[in-house]
């Protein structure tokens, strides 16, 4: 290890001694580095730095078994266990699409992998060029260590020395000043939406951020609520049971829960689903706007709820549970028109 390894060694050491309960990330923005090179102040003992082409890596996770998958952003953690299965690449972008967990790959953002050994946890880390996590895979009392062990070897870097080469934060892309949108043009285009995931095309061809798409959507699309009243949603699919679907992303990963919501528990700041297969933790108070979202499709309109931070970064959406070619249940479409819109926000509309 350099000095400079050394050196951030101990004061990471000293931090946690002061402070045992800060979690890494957090610990890492305390500290003004990188989570990435937290995690690397422990190669050699608590982490072996991982090399090679992280979608062969990938494809091999399937025989780890039974593993919780977790994904996160800076305002909500989201995690789901069961099996990677069904695997596959396309270029740098890949898909994991098994029932419990479904994943959405972009792996040009991902640059430095870890197996870490640590409170008697075993996991892959994986994080971006600037050191933020971008997706991590935990193994459980399901799991096969063995397999894992295998991988780590087969994979395991011949540089353990822990440095890494930190990039800058990318920057904040500058969204198109509202005056310079084509409103008609817009709305007219989210109007012939055939599919959702045409969504993010059309916002890219009109230089439109997500923010903007909420102010200036189609009259009656995209409808501001308050943070209570997506709460009362997940409070009223809790109670019946009726499955929704969860999507929490960052630059590297997508990741999607399908199924029930049932124990609900606000903790703090928190607002938390802790189930047996799937948690959640959304920072209530990084949610700046909420709005219910209306798209076009060939199947009809399919709703959703999305949650923006301050910035206009989405933090998450959430849909009844679905798939294309079927129409949108409509007992989602009651409990979001019932429940959400029961109490509607003064909207900020152009």
């Amino acid at each position: 290890m350099t000095t400079t390894v050394l050196d951030l060694k101990k004061q990471y050491a000293a931090f946690k001694a002061e402070n045992p309960k800060v979690r890494i990330r957090d610990a890492a923005q305390q500290l003004g580095i990188s989570e990435a090179e937290l995690v690397a102040t422990g190669v050699g003992e608590t982490a072996t730095q991982l090399e090679g082409d992280f979608r062969e890596l990938l494809k091999e996770v399937p025989t780890l078994g039974y593993v919780m998958a977790l994904t996160r952003n800076e305002s909500v953690v989201h995690e789901r266990k069961g099996e990677y299965l069904n695997v596959s690449f396309n270029g740098h972008v890949g898909l994991v699409l098994g029932e419990d967990i479904d994943l959405r790959l972009f792996l040009a953002t991902w640059k430095f992998g870890f197996a870490v050994h640590e409170n008697d946890r075993k996991s892959l880390q994986f994080f971006a060029s600037d050191g933020e996590a971008v997706h991590k895979i935990y193994l459980t009392e399901k799991s096969n260590e063995a397999a894992y062990d295998a991988l780590v070897a087969k994979y395991r870097s011949a540089d353990q020395s822990g440095n890494l080469e930190i990039e800058p934060k990318p920057e904040a892309v500058v969204p198109t000043p509202d005056s310079e949108i084509d409103v008609v043009a817009f709305q007219e285009a989210w109007l012939n939406l055939k599919d959702t995931h045409e969504f993010f095309g059309m916002l890219r061809k009109n230089k439109v951020s997500r923010l903007q798409a909420m102010q200036f959507a189609p009259e009656g699309y995209a409808l501001p609520i308050t943070m209570d009243a997506v709460k009362n949603v997940f409070t009223e699919v809790s109670k019946t049971g009726l499955p929704i679907m969860i999507f929490v992303g960052n630059r590297g990963c997508i990741q999607i829960h399908t199924g029930e919501v049932r124990k609900l528990v606000a903790m703090g700041p928190w607002f938390n689903v802790l189930d047996p297969q799937f948690n959640l933790h959304l920072r209530e108070d990084h949610v700046a706007s909420a709005w219910v979202v209306k798209k076009p499709t060939t199947d009809g309109i399919v709703t959703s709820l999305e949650l923006y931070d301050a910035e206009g970064n989405q933090i998450a959406l959430v849909f009844g549970k679905r798939k294309p070619g079927i129409p949108e249940k409509t007992e989602w479409r009651e409990v979001v028109a019932q429940t959400a819109l029961a109490n509607p926000v003064s909207g900020q509309r152009p």
